[in-house]
């Protein structure tokens, strides 16, 4: 059975995002991108919330194509192009979307089906206020955070709203030469 992992970057204390959504704080190289390309190869389901899906496909559908395209962007966009994303969303409409679900309502069943119909994680990038939703629900599994050296002060935090405690294991720590460390826990069930 598949597992939700929350993929994300965040502050030292504890902001995924600026107080408007900025992220022009968050440190990726060629390091990180290797870490990340390597473990997410592994995954078949991407998840997102409607805001980071439209950010992504705004640029990764055609990232390769471009001729100053990196080694990341050509790897990373044929990833994106055969993974089935899923998108937590009650304004797109999912006509002419390829390897894409649109979940509007029951996301509890929803999610949990998708969770029986794979093997490998379900990578939610991003996508605070999804994640939050999902949080709630009780529905994600693991957290790899990429903490940044940065003190935000304010912004959107990552969690907000916790019912109740939820307790994690520490799987992984990866200390990478920029500052950042990324941080895997999988959440102990009850």
């Amino acid at each position: 059975m598949g597992k939700i992992i929350s993929f994300m970057h965040i502050s030292l204390d504890g902001f995924v995002a600026g107080q408007n959504g900025e992220m022009d704080w968050i440190k990726v190289d060629e390091e990180i991108f290797d870490y990340v390309g390597n473990r997410i190869s592994k995954s078949d389901t991407a998840l997102y919330g409607r805001l980071t899906y439209q950010m992504m496909e705004s640029y990764w559908p055609t990232a390769a194509d471009h001729p100053t395209a990196s080694r990341h962007d050509i790897e990373h966009s044929k990833w994106y192009g055969k993974v089935q994303k899923v998108v937590l969303s009650k304004k797109i409409n999912n006509a002419g979307l390829i390897n894409t679900e649109i979940i509007r309502e029951n996301l509890t069943d929803r999610i949990n089906e998708i969770k029986q119909q794979t093997d490998t994680e379900i990578l939610l990038f991003g996508s605070p206020t999804a994640t939050h939703s999902l949080i709630q629900q009780n529905l994600i599994d693991g957290y790899w955070l990429f903490v940044n050296p940065v003190i935000l002060g304010r912004g959107i935090p990552l969690f907000v709203d916790v019912k109740e405690k939820i307790k994690l294991s520490l799987l992984d720590t990866r200390q990478f030469d920029c500052g950042v460390t990324a941080l895997s826990y999988i959440v102990e069930k009850k």
